[in-house]
């Protein structure tokens, strides 16, 4: 508790279960002290100041201090009951979401894909005939849609799942709608009916990939002009933390698995 600020500790305590309260906890925890990695040991996790944006997006909000220019760090925080994502940048706005991959909806997935989704995603999942491939693909679509929107920082209200697309392209050129996230593809976003949003089609990168074999992950990424990849790749390196008692890399290992648009070497 000692490195929270005032405001996060009262948040916590307004959790009356007390796995909640230590999810709380942990959460803020891991933000503080994964942030502090990029600050070259120039600030301590208490330190560290947020704000918000005016849809509730969390920000860095930097001390002035002398002699010393803070970095542009840009984050985004995820979390399910038993696993929390947090996701840093150096410049690039981005989004993360982590959903488990045994994730159930309490309606059926197509009626809920038809409530939320756009209707060529609906397409998509309508032709699979398997229900476990339908439910997996299911999951990362809205564990992708939920990146970008976090990435956005707009808030789900303000750029509803309905009003974009995500396809699936082939690093081949050609289109599956059968599998549509089957390795080795990439992906682009399409924007289909929300003119607000159309401006930002060609901004973003993505990646989807497997946590700890439990979890689906995917990032949305801004597109950065001056970092020049063909192939389009998110490069990421990746640790499993846990504040001040374990930190170990694992890209490179069975605890991240790429899906798609995703390097971790």
């Amino acid at each position: 508790m000692e490195q929270l600020s005032l405001d996060e500790k009262e948040n916590i305590y307004h959790f009356n279960d007390d796995k909640l309260q230590k999810h709380a906890l942990l959460t803020r925890t891991l933000v503080r002290t994964t942030l502090v990695r990029y600050t070259s040991s120039q600030l301590s996790p208490k330190s560290l100041e947020f704000k918000k944006n005016e849809f509730g997006k969390p920000e860095l909000l930097w001390a002035k201090e002398k002699n010393w220019e803070p970095p542009s760090l840009q984050f985004n925080i995820s979390h399910t009951p038993s696993l929390i994502a947090c996701a840093v940048t150096s410049g690039a706005v981005i989004g993360i979401d982590i959903e488990e991959k045994q994730r159930k909806t309490r309606n059926n997935t197509l009626s809920f894909a038809r409530r939320y989704f756009s209707p060529a995603e609906v397409q998509i999942l309508e032709a699979l005939t398997d229900p476990d491939v339908q439910q997996k693909e299911f999951i990362k679509l809205w564990t992708m849609k939920e990146a970008y929107v976090k990435a956005l920082g707009r808030g789900f209200w303000a750029a509803p799942f309905r009003d974009f697309t995500i396809r699936f392209r082939a690093t081949e050129g050609l289109q599956s709608s059968s599998q549509p996230c089957s390795p080795p593809y990439t992906l682009e976003t399409v924007l289909e009916t929300s003119s607000s949003l159309d401006k930002f089609a060609r901004s973003w990168r993505f990646a989807l990939f497997e946590l700890a074999n439990t979890h689906y992950g995917a990032i949305c990424m801004e597109r950065e002009d001056h970092v020049k990849d063909e192939q389009g790749l998110i490069r990421l390196k990746a640790w499993k933390t846990i504040p001040f008692l374990e930190d170990e890399f694992v890209s490179g290992t069975d605890a991240v698995i790429p899906i798609s648009g995703l390097t971790t070497s």
